[in-house]
């Protein structure tokens, strides 16, 4: 499986990540980048690029401690055949547990790889989710969602999620990642259907099936999302996150960006996306004097979800905002 840069030297003593996306969220992962190096030393991210125009633009950007993989390097025979039935994001979700490989067979030396989602933000060191995972002796770490109350209801789509997820050059790791490829392979769709919900519902019987191998992350009140974040800042008085998921996040136009869909987010939350905002600028600003255009997702920023979000705002269902992305 080759890879389109140098594996760099010394990367024994590396903590290595990776990612995948295409170039219409290369802001986000952008920003992913820079706060984790800036809260990791020793951090090395791989990023799956799901396009060569990505490639391209990150080679152009040269960000520091990124390496990036050609998608076609990781894709098998059997990963071309479902492409072609699937929706790119369905795509996406079925390329998750192939990501860990792409870096094992990239360097020998290296010996666990954290799958992020390229819209993380990192606030805090990860190692010290990562030293709960070494004290722990297993083999996988993985993420509840851990729903505020009042978004339980999505359990029904996986307890834990495929956010920030440890696997262990290791054969009971290897078992575990082998069962999940093949369950993703047979079957991985943006619906519910069967016990089934894209590649994350799969993790929920992996505690039960893998008990010697399966560490579930005990300190869920530093992994925040918008399902949670309001209810911890109402209970802890305080946050302090490891990272925040910004899930929902997008560019909707060339100055305009929403925040957040389908949950309430209090004063105290909302500090977070100014911090979050702010990086984003600076990743534009890098962009725009790299003549690389600023991508903007037309499918959430037409005229669709902004009628779907003032049905459900007037029903009281969900909530959400979009601001402005110029200072």
């Amino acid at each position: 499986m080759g890879t389109n840069h140098t594996a760099p030297s010394g990367l024994e003593s590396m903590e290595h990540f990776c990612t995948l996306f295409d170039h219409r969220f290369l802001p986000q992962g952008m920003a992913l980048a820079q706060s984790l190096t800036e809260h990791c030393a020793a951090a090395e991210l791989w990023v799956l690029c799901l396009d060569e125009r990505l490639r391209r633009q990150l080679d152009r950007l040269g960000l520091e401690r990124v390496h990036t993989i050609a998608i076609e390097s990781l894709e098998t025979p059997q990963l071309l055949t479902v492409k072609r039935k699937r929706t790119r994001a369905e795509y996406c979700y079925t390329l998750t547990p192939f990501a860990f490989d792409a870096v094992f067979e990239a360097s020998a030396t290296v010996q666990r790889v954290t799958y992020l989602d390229a819209d993380l933000f990192f606030f805090d060191r990860p190692d010290d989710l990562l030293n709960e995972f070494d004290k722990s002796g297993k083999h996988v770490l993985i993420t509840e969602h851990a729903f505020a109350p009042e978004y339980a209801h999505g359990t029904k789509y996986g307890r834990y999620c495929v956010q920030f997820l440890n696997v262990r050059r290791t054969p009971q790791a290897r078992r575990v990642l082998s069962s999940w490829q093949q369950q993703c392979l047979d079957w991985c769709y943006a619906r519910y259907e069967n016990g089934k919900y894209g590649d994350q519902k799969y993790l929920d019987d992996w505690p039960h099936r893998f008990p010697d191998a399966i560490h579930v992350l005990e300190q869920t009140h530093r992994t925040l999302a918008p399902w949670n974040v309001s209810h911890i800042a109402q209970r802890d008085l305080a946050l302090a996150p490891v990272f925040y998921h910004f899930h929902g996040f997008r560019i909707v136009s060339a100055e305009r960006a929403r925040l957040y869909f389908g949950y309430r987010i209090n004063a105290e939350a909302y500090a977070l996306y100014r911090n979050y905002l702010s990086r984003l600028r600076q990743c534009l600003e890098r962009m725009n004097a790299s003549d690389i255009e600023i991508p903007v997702l037309p499918s959430t920023g037409g005229w669709t979800w902004r009628i779907l979000a003032l049905w459900y705002r007037l029903r009281r269902r969900v909530a959400y905002a979009v601001t402005s992305l110029t200072a």
